[in-house]
């Protein structure tokens, strides 16, 4: 069989995979053993005995079914769901929960009368409706930063209903009563996978290989933030450490952002984030609001002076956001208002110093793994250009042919694809949720992402061969992922680890 027919026969034949990972089944196939068959009498005689077994037995499922390929490297074994009665449970002890007082956000708290690049001569002021300027620091206060409680084992009602046994910094989710066998079927597996997460962070010595084989296939997202921190490396496994690391490592922020803030700034980067700042996920309204860009500016010109060998490169402005996002939502109580349309003036200053210190560094140790993306001439890029070609002349011969018959180069349309991780070709939602498996990956932002780009490319394969250069072109700048889900994504990821598993050992590939 070629393996153009092949690559046809496993699309044809898709496998359905559980929440909890394991080794799929195909979802032509009928493996389900049944019983043989009672005789009538005995049916007849044990009739009213098996009625109220089989009622409750409909909600039995401890799955919900996702089409897409079997992940069988992650070896997670399925347990029983909870009840519904459970679920009422949790509900009623999240009613329980105290709600934080706020303080309202002084947006002049980094304010300046001094001049910057954007007044001078040489540069325009794109945006003079607010003052940036930050030479006069930062006045860092001596109160107490805000602190991830030390996640262990408590049997306490107050530790039940809150992870992390503090009401400011987690929201447990409270399922509403189920309307339908389907429903409560969901609600049921996201109850499982909120307290399998739950399971693991409670640990005094968190298991990072257990987070992982959890994390690939999502995080729940009231624990997404703590388990970026673990995962990326920032926070440490160890809870007696982890408080007093985290507030050493936000003060340190703060000091780094007086020391840069306080001398004269390097015109042309700080002018270059100036200019990308506001067209930085600009139709969201959290990224429209003046605290935003200020943290986010604050975030980037930081990390470029600490960083001289590559310094800002256009792309990064895009990889701070999910970061900044994350760390935000774990303070939007409301959650039926979307973390998009968050106003961060409700966050106190100790808050918003702690969510820009946690993106910094995470963000920091992001770009240590990619960072020859941004150095002089890219080699990090180029490379993994040079191995998506190769990839998608294994993979799809056919499209391969016609891009080169149509001379289109793979660095037009995937330089971006790999210098912003495909955060402009799909939502940042759907980058939030890609990038939980990203980060339970080994080198996902390097090496896995060059499979996702590939599974993304052939994805529109039978679309591409029938267009010439511009209609290509004009596609792949803007493909149709507007109404994706995060049910697109995990099809699109499960699409990507079967690329890795077949090509990653292969000789000559990807070199």
């Amino acid at each position: 069989m070629s393996f153009r027919k092949w690559f046809k026969f496993v699309n044809s034949n898709e496998f359905i995979f559980g929440e909890g990972g394991g080794r799929g089944t195909n979802s032509n196939s009928s493996n389900t053993t049944s019983s043989s068959s009672p005789s009538l009498l005995k049916t007849l005689s044990h009739a009213f005995k098996e009625k109220d077994k089989i009622k409750k037995s409909i909600i039995a499922d401890d799955q919900i079914k996702t089409i897409g390929a079997s992940f069988s490297h992650l070896n997670i074994s399925t347990e029983n769901i909870s009840s519904i009665s459970q679920l009422q449970s949790l509900s009623s002890l999240n009613k329980n929960s105290k709600q934080s007082k706020r303080n309202s956000f002084k947006l002049d708290r980094y304010s300046s009368e001094k001049t910057t690049p954007r007044h001078s001569d040489q540069y325009t002021d794109l945006d003079d409706d607010w003052n940036a300027d930050f030479d006069n620091g930062i006045n860092i206060k001596s109160s107490q930063f805000l602190e991830y409680p030390t996640l262990r084992s408590k049997k306490s009602k107050q530790q039940q209903q809150n992870l992390y046994g503090d009401d400011n910094n987690t929201v447990v989710p409270t399922p509403e009563t189920p309307k339908s066998i389907k429903e409560a079927e969901e609600k049921s597996a996201l109850e499982s996978k909120y307290n399998k997460f739950k399971q693991v962070l409670d640990e005094s010595n968190i298991d990072l290989n257990k987070l992982k084989k959890l994390s690939w296939n999502g995080i729940p997202d009231e624990l997404r933030s703590i388990s970026w921190q673990l995962l990326i490396g920032y926070s440490p496994p160890n809870s007696n450490r982890r408080s007093s690391q985290l507030s050493r490592k936000r003060q340190e922020y703060l000091e780094g952002i007086k020391q840069v803030f306080s001398v004269e700034k390097e015109p042309s980067t700080w002018h270059q984030i100036e200019i990308d700042i506001p067209r930085t996920n600009s139709k969201i309204k959290l990224y429209s609001s003046e605290i935003t860009q200020r943290s986010l500016e604050r975030i980037l010109y930081l990390w470029a002076v600490r960083h001289p060998a590559s310094g800002y490169v256009q792309g990064i402005n895009d990889l701070v956001t999910p970061f900044f996002q994350t760390f935000l939502n774990q303070y939007n109580k409301d959650k039926s208002i979307s973390i998009e349309d968050f106003n961060p003036e409700i966050l106190t200053e100790d808050e918003l110093n702690a969510v820009e210190a946690d993106t910094f560094w995470c963000l920091t140790k992001l770009l240590e793994g990619i960072q020859d993306n941004y150095i002089h001439a890219q080699p990090g890029i180029i490379r993994q250009v040079n191995g998506l070609k190769d990839l998608i002349t294994r993979i799809d011969y056919e499209l391969s042919q016609h891009l080169e018959n149509e001379n289109i180069e793979f660095i037009q349309f995937s330089f971006r694809w790999m210098n912003c991780l495909l955060m402009r070709e799909i939502s940042i939602q759907n980058t939030i949720r890609m990038w939980d498996t990203y980060l339970s990956e080994v080198n996902g932002f390097n090496e896995f992402h060059v499979y996702v780009c590939a599974a993304f490319l052939v994805k529109w394969s039978d679309e591409l061969k029938t267009m010439d250069f511009q209609d290509i072109m004009m596609f792949l700048q803007n493909p149709p992922t507007k109404d994706w889900t995060n049910k697109d994504i995990e099809l699109l990821l499960s699409e990507a680890f079967i690329w890795q598993s077949l090509y990653k050992n292969a000789s000559a590939h990807l070199k």
